[in-house]
């Protein structure tokens, strides 16, 4: 929209009151031209005559009283457009947001990588050469049944327990008050039970051996791996940490150079809209040379 604003003119101060004059000479005329009327209205009563309603010609002056309403309108509607011209271009200085064409930097994402998991006894078993797999199933299951049938709690344990509290002789009743006798035979000794227990126990004690035996081997074999593993996860983390923290470092720096740029333009915007809006509040209207006539007649009062 159009405007007169200048750095030398009209003050605001002053196009106000000189608009406010010019409404109120304008309303007198306005209320000067409403009276006017075609005819006067006159009423006799009793004798006497009363004017019911005074007639109000066309004033000779009408032509100039009409163009001097005009100018002042004319006069006022400029000023009242200019002193909104410079509210407006005030409130648009001030509402102004500080725009930073450059992107902030991204966050990076961690750096990541698969871990080796430790193993377990069941990985070590793979390493074995098949023959020395059978052979640890053989003894395993050797071990295992020969040692369930001598341990405590085991048949061959409760026979050697029960038998020395075996009689050789029993009763049972077959008819109503009388017993009848049942003869034991036992058909081993507790040499005999003892020879079998330290048989089965020699035999049970090689094959647990050989158990024991590819059992370390699996340990040992496990434990070296997982020595391995874990040097090798440690030196993977090593990595992984020395990754994120050059790319941290990376990010703060161009964090920090981001701040630093936007600190200083969101400066320099701010002063030089401070500068602006002290611009624009000092601006003056330029009055234009068709109003200006009004404009110094209405100064004169003002002074």
């Amino acid at each position: 929209m159009k405007n007169s604003l200048a750095v030398k003119g009209l003050s605001m101060s002053q196009a106000q009151s000189i608009s406010n004059l010019c409404n109120q000479r304008s309303r007198d005329i306005a209320s000067q031209l409403g009276c006017i009327n075609n005819a006067s209205k006159n009423i006799n009563i009793s004798g006497e005559t009363y004017t019911e309603t005074k007639g109000i010609a066309v004033p000779s002056n009408v032509v100039e009283l009409l163009k001097e309403k005009s100018r002042l309108h004319a006069t006022q509607a400029f000023l009242m457009e200019n002193i909104k011209a410079k509210e407006r271009m005030v409130r648009e200085i001030q509402s102004k947001d500080f725009e930073f064409s450059v992107e902030p930097p991204k966050k990076p994402t961690k750096f990541s990588k698969e871990m080796p998991s430790p193993l377990g006894e069941e990985w070590a078993l793979h390493p074995l050469t098949k023959d020395e797999y059978n052979e640890y199933l053989e003894a395993e299951a050797y071990a295992s049944h020969i040692g369930q049938f001598i341990h405590k709690g085991g048949k061959l344990d409760k026979l050697r327990t029960e038998l020395p509290t075996i009689k050789t002789l029993e009763f049972i009743e077959i008819e109503t008050g009388k017993k009848t006798p049942i003869k034991i035979n036992v058909h081993h000794t507790s040499e005999e039970l003892l020879t079998l227990h330290e048989e089965l126990a020699a035999i049970h004690r090689g094959y647990e051996q050989k158990v024991n035996y590819f059992k370390s081997k699996v340990k040992n074999l496990v434990t070296t791996e997982n020595a391995r593993i874990s040097k090798e996860r440690a030196n993977i983390q090593a990595e992984i940490n020395e990754l994120n923290s050059n790319q941290d470092l990376e990010y703060k720096n161009a964090l920090e150079k981001y701040n630093s740029e936007y600190k200083k333009l969101s400066q320099d915007f701010e002063t030089k809209r401070q500068e602006e809006i002290k611009f624009a509040a000092n601006l003056k209207i330029e009055v234009a040379e068709r109003f200006q006539p009004v404009v110094d007649e209405f100064l004169k009062q003002l002074k």
